[in-house]
């Protein structure tokens, strides 16, 4: 294992080839679950771009969700394209300063943070909805993707999670009311409810009896809509 959790916000922005299949393909017997959890209008509400710490606001109830989390053994990691970078609208330094502060409201609970700077139609492996970051996530940490979920509110979120090997939960805030035909497993109202449906999920891959409305009901249907 690479990278400590207890390195709390730990940011990983760089391309890496760290990543072993086997986290991937070969057995994950003995790793721990993880919340791969998109940033911006799902641990945070929507602002475009965002680089200022003063625009940081953290959905209600977040903190309360990842605590549960991270008491049940789970790790809690944010994955988030910013392509504000790479198109030079701010800089590293801002958005460690961003991440600082949602991590402040979040009373600690990011285990780590995977950052992908490139711009979109790059063929990048790493940002979503390449599944790159989870990748290198799971060698670093340890993780069963197998046992984990992706919670965003965009399709690359869903899509990301999904070829990772991950259960997907599709959140109403920020732009998930424009992704309802993404094909997620679950689409839910906020990541406080996606953090329950996670935790209640049976590891044996059935439905631990969660009531059918959470289920996704188009996984049939294209997504549409890529992320920032």
């Amino acid at each position: 294992m690479n990278q400590s959790a207890n390195n709390q916000g730990d940011s990983h922005g760089a391309n890496s080839d760290s990543h072993d299949n086997a986290c991937q393909h070969g057995s994950q017997q003995g790793l721990k679950p993880a919340l791969f959890l998109d940033r911006d209008g799902t641990l945070m509400k929507e602002v475009d771009h965002c680089h200022r710490p003063e625009e940081v606001e953290a959905i209600e109830g977040a903190a309360a969700g990842l605590a549960k989390a991270r008491k049940q053994g789970w790790y809690n990691v944010i994955i988030t394209n910013q392509s504000g970078i790479g198109r030079g609208y701010f800089t590293k330094k801002e958005f460690q300063a961003v991440q600082e502060e949602l991590q402040r409201q979040l009373g600690g609970l990011i285990d780590t943070t995977y950052m992908a700077p490139d711009l979109p139609n790059t063929n990048s492996s790493r940002r979503k909805p390449a599944p790159g970051m989870f990748l290198e996530a799971a060698h670093d940490l340890g993780i069963n993707l197998s046992l984990s979920f992706m919670i965003g509110d965009r399709s690359s979120d869903i899509e990301a999670g999904r070829a990772a090997g991950c259960k997907t939960i599709l959140v109403l805030t920020g732009y998930g009311q424009e992704n309802r035909n993404c094909g997620a497993d679950f689409i839910v109202k906020d990541v406080t409810e996606a953090i329950d449906v996670a935790l209640t999920y049976n590891v044996d891959a059935t439905y631990a009896g969660y009531p059918p409305p959470f289920l996704g009901l188009f996984s049939n249907t294209k997504c549409t809509k890529n992320g920032s």
